[in-house]
């Protein structure tokens, strides 16, 4: 095949390479804008993982790759006066210029044509190519001429950045973080040879603008950082490359994705996308050179699986590169949002975490803000470290800090309440009370949770008055005898075991009147008969009308203080039986909720319009029930923080939402998200909702309980320390195992919490097999 590959940087070389190394018959060319062995930038970073991948594909180019890098383990904070410093992590740097000079050379010794000082301006130009590699770069030509086949994300983040260098040498992946009278900066620095390390400046636009770097020339600039890190610039000057600047000293980064990957051009050849023109990912985490050389492996890969008669046969060049779009994609999207959760975590740490956070929980925070690095993924870097830390936390939580205790498994105090861990049984609906009232299978399900170890067991949402249930199997406080129910249940769990429990209250509103899910009809379908009649913020119904959707009244203002002595009401009774803990439902559409989403009221009265009248009727009846509830007792509120719908609830939003209910009297927020609009499209994964949760307790000042997708200890270890949430409502792995508290104790080998003593002979064969099951595990790796 005759291929040229438009763009030498690292993916236009590296697969010119491998290819013409697969099958010499190749004609390969590789057409670069630059001078020969000339290149901008400083260093680049990647993994030892990468390495070993290249190692497999060509061992020469990767050992002389080795022989040049500098490679280092330990990743050092420095930070409110502070040096922190954890090993283990395992990267390797290299001058770009280096890097490119070694693909180069191995290009020209297995016979690749390299044409330098040329500027392509067009896959046209090369109509005899059978197959055109586009490595051009994040400003891509060939990206931009075929944009509306390729279908190019680009997104432009806000921070400002400068990329320079300093003769200063480090021995680590060095983070400094600097507070200024405007805001903070942060220089992300690591050598890369034997006398230059790269030195990246990073601040938000505000504090960019705010001391005046956007009338800077990049002089001025350059001596602006001087100043601002002198101390760790230990009298070394920073350098800068004006060609890399490209006339801006500071930047933008930009993400790109792209829905489409390849087409088929006017003159029959394929044309694909590689590296930087293709997808993107921030240099915080740097993967930018990783996904680049990943991409030539794989595009190579798919060749050489076709075999040499197929694959290297121009007919079958959309089937390979149908299959290289398709096998890269989902990784390629793995890293992107990994880069994107580190990249969003120093876009916000000036307002979210340098001021809010202690050096070491900082230090923890930023190590794990990709959400790829877990607890016990940093126990496998650093154990000495991560030991270390969870001795500072559990001391900070009022244990002996000379014993380390995983952060889930540490105290936390509300109020008048002392939780012994931070793990909560999430409220989730049974659907199996009978005209409201509780029973013995609501006894044995909360109950047995109780047991399983867990220090909060939450009551599903429990209904203010008839009118107010999702289904007829919904439980109710609207009466004395549903009260005397619930006070069987708590007296139980206060009997026998030393979990806390507590009672979610709330009101269908616009959602209710509907089938218990497992029965004819189905989740959210009206039922057959016995409808009872809806209440809404706005006569808008959840379901559209043609779906079987029913349409809600819009409330009166009768209707407002009906309901709320109605909440009233219940609060009191929940207070009587003895609850411990009492939260209100102002989330997933319910009636509440529907006052709060601009999707769900539309009122023109002084509840509706902004999100400050919005708010209106649901802190009428916050404070109501906090008059009610006890004031020794925690009294806690779920929200809705992203609708995940275009003209919703947003989660800056939710940060003033939770404000306002703290400034009522809240004492914790249950940060939960969507379920208000059946026309949602929530980006899932793990731990997926925790980021708000996250930005509510540092933004608004308040204590918060992460929920969603949160299954393994790993999870809630890394949410605790982290700081990202004080307690994780766990949902579904409780119904699985009512037990999951303890086994996942037992599995992360952590033995020092205590069982009921019924079931403490199962103690020591869970923790055996789980010790058993975590060898046989380390012995498959």
């Amino acid at each position: 095949m005759k291929i040229v590959c438009i763009g030498g940087g690292p993916a236009g070389l590296y697969f010119a390479l491998l290819m013409k190394q697969l099958d010499p018959a190749h004609d390969i060319t590789v057409v670069e804008r630059n001078r020969p062995y000339d290149t901008f930038g400083w260093g680049v970073v990647f993994s030892d993982a990468t390495m070993d991948h290249m190692r497999q594909w060509d061992a020469v180019t990767a050992d002389e790759i080795q022989q040049a890098f500098n490679h280092w383990d330990d990743i050092e904070l420095w930070f409110k006066g502070r040096r922190i410093r954890s090993g283990g992590h395992g990267f390797v740097g290299i001058g770009r210029k280096k890097l490119l000079n070694i693909l180069q050379a191995r290009c020209e010794a297995l016979g690749v044509e390299l044409v330098f000082d040329t500027e392509a301006e067009s896959d046209l130009d090369y109509a005899d190519a059978d197959l055109v590699i586009a490595s051009d770069g994040i400003h891509s030509k060939i990206r931009g001429r075929y944009a509306e086949a390729f279908r190019p994300d680009i997104v432009t983040r806000p921070n400002r950045y400068i990329w320079l260098g300093t003769k200063r040498l480090y021995d680590a992946f060095t983070f400094d973080f600097q507070r200024t009278e405007h805001g903070w900066f942060q220089a992300h620095i690591y050598k890369f040879d034997e006398t230059t390390s790269t030195f990246i400046v990073e601040c938000p636009e505000h504090v960019w603008l705010a001391h005046g770097l956007d009338r800077a020339d990049p002089a001025e600039s350059i001596a602006f950082c001087e100043r601002l890190f002198a101390d760790n610039l230990q009298g070394e000057r920073l350098l800068s490359n004006l060609r890399h600047l490209r006339g801006s000293a500071w930047l933008n980064f930009q993400r790109v994705v792209c829905g489409q990957w390849w087409l088929k051009n006017e003159h029959g050849s394929h044309v694909v996308l590689v590296g930087d023109a293709v997808h993107t990912a921030h240099f915080a985490i740097g993967s930018g050179t990783k996904l680049a050389l990943e991409d030539a492996i794989e595009l190579v890969r798919q060749f050489k699986l076709l075999g040499p008669t197929s694959g290297d046969s121009p007919e079958h060049l959309g089937e390979v590169l149908t299959r290289y779009q398709a096998e890269r994609s989902v990784e390629t999207l793995r890293l992107q949002n990994a880069a994107w959760n580190a990249m969003e975590w120093f876009e916000v740490c000036g307002a979210r975490y340098c001021d809010q956070l202690e050096p070491e929980q900082f230090m923890y925070s930023m190590l794990t803000r990709s959400q790829r690095i877990s607890h016990e993924n940093l126990r496998l870097r650093d154990a000495g470290w991560l030991e270390g830390y969870e001795r500072w936390f559990a001391g900070r939580a009022g244990l002996d800090a000379a014993q380390a205790v995983p952060p889930m498994f540490t105290p936390f105090t509300l109020k008048g309440l002392r939780l012994k861990n931070r793990v909560v049984v999430s409220p989730m609906a049974q659907y199996s009370a009978v005209d409201g009232l509780v029973g013995d299978y609501h006894l044995v399900h909360l109950g047995a949770r109780a047991l399983g170890g867990a220090a909060l067991v939450m009551a599903e949402m429990t209904c203010v008055s008839p009118e107010a249930r999702i289904t007829p199997g919904c439980p109710g406080l609207w009466n004395d005898a549903q009260g005397e129910a619930w006070r069987r249940i708590v007296q139980w769990v206060h009997a026998h075991s030393d979990a806390a429990i507590g009672v979610q209250i709330g009101h269908a509103g616009p959602k209710g009147s509907t089938c218990v899910p497992w029965q004819e009809g189905g989740m959210d379908q009206p039922l057959p008969v016995g409808n009872w009649p809806l209440l809404a913020a706005s006569a808008q119904p959840y379901l559209p009308i043609d779906k079987g959707g029913q349409l809600p009244r819009a409330m009166t203002r009768a209707d407002m203080d009906r309901v709320q002595a109605d909440f009233v009401a219940a609060a009191t009774r929940a207070a009587e039986a003895g609850f411990d803990w009492l939260e209100l439902h102002c989330a997933h559409g319910y009636l509440l909720s529907s006052f709060i989403s601009p999707l769900t009221n539309h009122r023109t009265d002084a509840y509706g319009g902004p999100l400050e009248k919005r708010l209106r009727w649901p802190l009428e009846v916050f404070a109501a029930v906090r008059a009610a509830w006890p004031a020794e007792r925690p009294l806690s509120v779920r929200i809705s923080a992203h609708d995940w719908v275009d003209g919703g609830l947003t989660p800056a939003d939710a940060v003033e939402v939770a404000r306002a209910f703290k400034a009522a009297g809240a004492d914790l927020i249950d940060v939960s998200s969507g379920q208000v609009s059946p026309d949602q499209r929530p980006t899932y994964g793990r731990m997926y909702q925790t980021p708000f949760a996250d930005r509510i307790r540092q933004e608004a000042g308040i204590a918060t309980m992460a929920v969603g997708a949160i299954s393994e200890a790993d999870h809630v270890n890394s949410i605790i320390a982290a700081g990202r949430a004080d307690l994780c409502a766990v949902g579904r792995p409780h119904l699985a195992n009512p037990a999951w508290t303890l086994a996942e104790a037992a599995r992360i080998g952590y033995t020092p919490i205590a069982w009921p003593k019924q079931l403490v002979s199962g103690k020591s064969q869970m923790e055996a097999l789980a010790q058993r099951a975590a060898q046989q595990a380390g012995a498959v790796k």
